[in-house]
C-alpha cells in the first residue's frame, strides 16, 4: 500500500483529526510518556490532558501490554490488523505483548445494506438480481475489513459474499502515513527503539495489508490449498466463484457443517472425535512438511466438521509459506528433541534463526541442554509441544536470536492443532503425531529417488556458483581499480586492553610532566632568580609545589586503582 511520507505534522493536516484522535487513545491508555519523548504532546487535546486521575488509576492497575491491545481496539480497522501481524513477529515485540495482542478482537457494527448492494453492483458490474437469486440483507459477521453475507447465485448454488467495507481503504492509508511519521520520531528520539528500525516495520505492514485486503490473493491461497489436498477425502476446500470475485468482493461456497469447538452437537451427531483430532494433526503436518504451504490461523472458529469426520478450513486470509530447506532444518530440531540431543538442536535452531552478530555457540547449547534437562523425564506423552515451543522461544531472545514470520506462524499453527486435537481427545498426543510423522518424513528423504534428485540439485547450484567465480573477481578487481572497494578491520574484545593501554601512558606522560616540572624548579633555585621569598627564588618554590600537589593527586589515583 502506498505511504506518503510525513515530514511533521502540519503537512498532514488533511489528516490532522485522525491524528490527535490516535495520540488521545494514546495518552488514554497510559502512554503520555512516550507522547511526551517524541514531542507531540501539544497536539492533544485540552480536555484529555484533564482526564480523571480515578481513570487513569483504573488503567493503571493493567499492564503495558494489556493497555496496548486496547488502545489498538479502540483505534480501529488499521491497529487492529497491525496488532494480529505484530503477534505473529517474535523478532519485532517481546512473548508477554505477542500473546496480549493474540487476544485482540475484531468485531464491529455492520455496515447499511444499501452501501453492500452499491458495492457488490459496482464491481461486478451487473445489479444485483442478474447475478443472484436471494442475496440476505442481514450479514453474517462483521470485522473492520468486510461483513460476510449469504446468497444464492442465478446458477443455484448456496454461497457466501464477503464485502470490503467503503471507504476501508482510504482510511488504512491515512492510518499508516500517521504511523509512518510515528516511527519516523521513535528512530529520531528513541535510541533504545531504533534498533527494531519502526519505519520499515511500517513498510512491512504496509505491504502485508495491501495483499489481505486484495481478495483476489485471497481466492488463489484458497485455489493453491485446494490443489496441494486433491484426491483427499478427509478433507474438503469451500469452492470459489470467480465470476463473482474482485479485489473488494469474495464469493466462495456455502458451507454446511459444525464448527470444531461444538463439542456437545458433534457429539449429537455422531462424530467421532477422535479421529478428528488424529486427521486435524496429520492435515497441519503434511501442509508444513511435505507442501511449505499451510494455512497460518486454524483456530476453532476457522475449521468445521463435515460429515464423514471430513475437516473444511475457512478464511485462509493468513498463509505461512516455508522453503524446503526451513522444513528440514524444523524437523531436524524437532526430531533432535525426540533423540534428547542437544548437539543436533543446536546445529538446526543455528540454520534456522537469524541475529546481528554471531552468537556464542557453547553458551546456546548449554542453554539447550538445561532446558533439555527440565523436560527430559518427562514422556512424549506428557509434553505439551505449543508449550514447549513458546518456552523455547524466550531461549532465543535470551540470546538474541530472531525467528523467522513464517516460521512462527508454523509454530503458532501447530500450537493451535494441538489445542483443537486436545479439546477434542483429552488423551491427544501432537508430540507423538509429530514423531511419528518426522521419521516418515526423514525415510523419504534416504528414498535413492530422492536423493539423486537432491544431488543432481545441488551440483547445479555448485556449478552455477563455480561459474560465477569468474564474473564477481572481474566486479572486484574493478571496484579495486576504481577505489571503491575498501577494506575495514574491526578489533572486539579489545576494549579494555585498549583503556588501560590509554591509562599507562597517561600516568608515563604526567610523572614525565611532574618530573619536568621538578627539575626546571631546581634551576631556577640554583640561579637564585628573583623574586624572592624566605631568601629562595618565588618561583623556584612555586614549581616545588604544584609538583607535589600533582604528584599527590597521580599517588592516589594510583592507590584508588587498587593497581600498584
Amino acid at each position: 500500500m502506498r505511504i506518503r511520507k510525513i515530514g511533521i505534522v502540519s503537512r498532514a493536516y488533511r489528516n490532522i483529526n485522525r491524528y490527535r484522535q490516535i495520540l488521545s487513545v494514546l495518552f488514554k491508555y497510559g502512554f503520555d510518556s512516550l507522547i511526551e519523548r517524541l514531542h507531540l504532546g501539544q497536539y492533544l487535546d485540552i480536555g484529555m490532558r484533564m482526564i480523571s486521575r480515578k481513570r487513569r488509576e483504573r488503567i493503571d492497575i493493567l499492564s503495558r501490554s494489556e493497555r496496548l491491545r486496547m488502545a489498538f481496539e479502540e483505534l480501529g480497522p488499521t491497529f487492529i490488523k497491525m496488532g494480529q501481524i505484530l503477534s505473529t513477529r517474535p523478532d519485532l515485540i517481546p512473548i508477554e505483548y505477542m500473546r496480549e495482542l493474540e487476544k485482540l478482537q475484531d468485531d464491529v457494527p455492520p455496515f447499511p445494506f444499501a452501501q453492500v448492494k452499491e458495492i457488490v453492483e459496482r464491481e461486478l458490474r451487473n445489479p444485483l438480481n442478474q447475478i443472484f437469486l436471494r442475496f440476505d440483507e442481514a450479514p453474517l459477521a462483521a470485522a473492520s475489513i468486510a461483513q460476510v453475507h449469504r446468497a444464492q447465485l442465478k446458477t443455484g448454488e448456496e454461497v457466501i459474499v464477503k464485502v470490503q467495507r467503503p471507504g476501508i481503504r482510504r482510511t488504512i492509508e491515512v492510518d499508516l502515513e500517521i504511523l509512518f511519521h510515528l516511527a519516523t520520531l521513535i528512530e529520531k528520539y528513541l535510541e533504545e527503539l531504533e534498533i527494531y528500525r519502526p519505519t520499515k516495520i511500517v513498510q512491512e505492514f504496509a505491504e502485508t495489508l495491501e495483499k489481505e485486503i486484495d481478495f483476489n490473493i485471497e481466492a488463489l491461497h484458497v485455489e493453491r490449498f485446494a490443489r496441494q489436498f486433491m484426491g483427499n477425502e478427509s478433507i474438503y476446500v469451500p469452492w470459489i466463484f470467480r465470476q463473482a470475485t474482485t479485489e473488494r468482493i469474495l464469493t466462495m461456497e456455502y458451507i454446511v457443517g459444525i464448527k470444531v469447538s461444538d463439542i456437545t452437537m458433534l457429539d449429537q451427531e455422531g462424530y467421532d472425535r477422535k479421529i478428528i483430532a488424529s486427521r486435524g494433526a496429520d492435515l497441519m503436518l503434511e501442509q508444513i512438511f511435505n507442501n511449505g504451504f499451510f494455512h497460518a490461523d486454524p483456530h476453532p472458529g476457522n475449521v468445521w466438521i463435515l460429515p464423514g469426520n471430513v475437516i473444511c478450513y475457512l478464511d485462509f486470509g493468513m498463509m505461512g509459506h516455508v522453503t524446503r530447506q526451513s522444513r528440514i532444518n524444523f524437523a531436524n530440531m524437532l526430531n533432535g528433541y525426540v533423540l534428547r540431543d542437544e548437539a543436533k538442536i543446536t546445529d538446526a535452531v543455528l540454520k534456522i534463526v537469524e541475529w546481528e552478530e554471531e552468537p556464542d555457540r557453547y553458551a546456546l547449547e548449554k542453554d539447550i541442554a538445561t532446558f533439555m534437562g527440565l523436560h527430559f523425564y518427562k514422556s512424549l506423552k506428557e509434553i505439551r509441544l505449543g508449550a514447549l515451543l513458546y518456552e523455547f522461544l524466550g531461549l532465543f531472545v535470551r540470546h538474541q536470536l530472531r525467528l523467522p514470520p513464517d516460521i512462527f506462524l508454523m509454530v503458532k499453527a501447530l500450537t493451535q492443532v494441538e489445542g483443537t486435537g486436545l479439546l477434542m481427545n483429552p488423551d491427544f498426543d501432537m508430540s507423538e503425531k509429530v514423531a511419528a510423522f518426522i521419521k516418515q518424513v526423514q525415510m523419504e528423504r534416504m528414498q535413492p529417488k530422492r536423493l539423486l534428485s537432491e544431488f543432481v540439485e545441488s551440483g547445479g547450484e555448485l556449478f552455477q556458483h563455480v561459474k560465477e567465480i569468474p564474473e564477481a573477481l572481474h566486479d572486484i578487481l574493478i571496484q579495486m581499480k576504481q577505489g571503491k572497494s575498501r577494506i575495514r578491520f574491526e578489533h572486539r574484545g579489545l576494549e579494555n586492553f585498549i583503556f588501560e593501554m590509554d591509562r599507562s601512558s597517561n600516568r608515563i606522560a604526567f610523572s614525565l610532566i611532574i618530573a619536568a616540572i621538578i627539575v626546571g624548579s631546581s634551576l631556577i633555585i640554583t640561579t637564585n632568580m628573583g623574586p624572592h621569598l624566605f631568601g629562595f627564588s618565588f618561583l623556584g618554590l612555586l614549581g616545588y609545589t604544584i609538583a607535589g600537589f600533582l604528584g599527590l593527586w597521580l599517588l592516589i589515583s594510583i592507590f584508588r586503582s587498587g593497581k600498584l
